[in-house]
């Protein structure tokens, strides 16, 4: 197969598809690789390192016309949708379910589109995973950064000092992304309290933290209780496929502190903040009601080199599957890459992006 691996020009994105060490077991394959020139400097791969792995660069215009299937971290933005053609695939995040736009190009203009965020085997999401534990690592972390009144903050020390107690963090959900949260938001000595619907994972969240961390159900009267406490917030919550719920709406915002700051890790799918809206690594926040939002769309992007071996690490396999089965085939034949399957051949294939656009769902089988 002949596979092209761009450059991604989302706004501050640095992150590669794939590392000259995935690249070297693609070509030892027997697949023609095509690379972007320069496509791996923002995490610190060189040129050099594509070329002795067996890659061949190119220019852009080239590396699309010529490829079956396009690799990629992120979905396409607007000015790459013309470099596609009819009858090709691509494998990314994607996050079809708020964005329209995109789902309709993909649809008109014959893609198979396969998504990271989707993909399922043995009860997992191994693409997603990954990236969802780098974001939700970076959520205390960036979110302590702008509680300082400087950028509009509280001025609370997630920390605290002597006699004086340290932040409070709430987290929404308590999947991998608000596991990852409450890891690094417990290790810098905020008091957490982690809220989400199935009492499964917060007995395990008890058992693990002991008395360190509160728990609770994610009910709207038990959001709208710990929002007038909260110095800051993480959106951690995730709908397989489909477009966040919006949990916290404008009107809870005037529950909460001025200067508080939330942390929308969900973002990519819509958001679970009512006010929330995509930023860039270059303007992160923004205000309303006085509450500090950070909703940056790739989160992961602020640290490349980690984000993109862990990557590399968790689709090599899939692509592999992907390209010696053919895209038609590894749509039927393999349980896990038909998940990722979100559009094929103009149809929707993904039930949770069927139930978010109303559009007809139909099975690859048929």
């Amino acid at each position: 197969m002949v596979i092209g691996i761009p450059k991604e020009i989302k706004t501050e994105e640095y992150r590669v598809a794939l590392t000259p060490t995935g690249a070297k077991e693609m070509t030892s394959r027997g697949h023609r690789l095509l690379c972007e020139a320069e496509l791996g400097m923002g995490s610190g791969f060189p040129d050099v390192e594509y070329v002795q792995a067996g890659a061949e660069l190119c220019s852009r215009k080239r590396l699309f016309n010529e490829s079956e299937l396009i690799v990629k971290v992120k979905e396409p933005i607007e000015e790459e949708y013309g470099l596609f053609s009819p009858g090709q695939a691509l494998f990314t995040f994607l996050h079809l379910a708020p964005n329209p736009g995109l789902t309709r190009m993909l649809l008109e203009g014959g893609i198979s589109a396969f998504a990271y965020e989707t993909l399922e085997d043995k009860e997992t999401l191994p693409l997603l995973t990954p990236m969802s534990e780098v974001a939700g690592s970076m959520a205390p972390l960036v979110g302590s950064y702008f509680l300082q009144k400087p950028y509009g903050g509280r001025g609370v020390l997630p920390v605290g000092a002597a006699g004086v107690p340290p932040a409070n963090t709430i987290i929404l959900g308590a999947g991998v992304v608000g596991s990852s949260s409450l890891r690094v938001a417990h290790a810098i000595g905020s008091r957490v309290t982690v809220l989400n619907r199935s009492d499964k994972r917060l007995r395990r969240i008890e058992k693990d933290y002991k008395d360190d961390v509160k728990t609770a159900l994610l009910t709207s009267d038990n959001i709208e209780s710990h929002l007038r406490e909260a110095d800051l917030v993480v959106g951690a919550t995730y709908m397989l496929g489909a477009r966040t719920p919006s949990l916290v709406t404008k009107g809870m915002l005037k529950l909460m502190k001025k200067g508080a700051v939330v942390v929308d890790v969900s973002i990519d799918q819509g958001g679970c903040f009512e006010t929330s809206r995509p930023t860039t690594h270059m303007a992160p926040t923004y205000e309303v009601e006085g509450i500090i939002h950070y909703a940056v769309a790739n989160m992961p992007g602020a640290y490349p080199r980690t984000s993109t071996l862990a990557l590399t690490n968790a689709t090599l396999p899939y692509l592999i599957r992907l390209a010696e089965l053919g895209v038609g085939n590894a749509a039927r034949e393999d349980k896990a890459l038909r998940t990722a399957l979100n559009i094929y051949q103009g149809n929707v294939t993904h039930r949770g992006l069927a139930d978010s656009t109303g559009l007809p769902l139909v099975d690859i089988a048929t």
